[in-house]
């Protein structure tokens, strides 16, 4: 992990296409503006989370009741 101190208007480059631009800083909150390319997917962290164990719960094969269906 690297951790890094910037002041409002200071920008982070990470790789040569995206841009991470501090807007803000007011107390504890810091305001972000992120550039990149449109087929980069940008998440907050707890959605991504939220959608990872979405998927992973998909992903799990269902209890099904097969009693109820005709013998052949």
């Amino acid at each position: 992990m690297l951790v890094l101190t910037r002041k409002p208007r200071q920008q982070i480059m990470i790789g040569d296409s995206i841009v991470v631009n501090v807007v803000e800083v007011q107390g504890d909150n810091v305001r972000i503006a992120i550039e990149a390319p449109r087929d980069v997917k940008i998440y907050r962290g707890e959605i991504y989370r939220a959608i990872q164990e979405e998927n992973r719960k998909a992903a799990m094969p269902a209890d099904l009741d097969l009693s109820s269906l005709p013998k052949i």
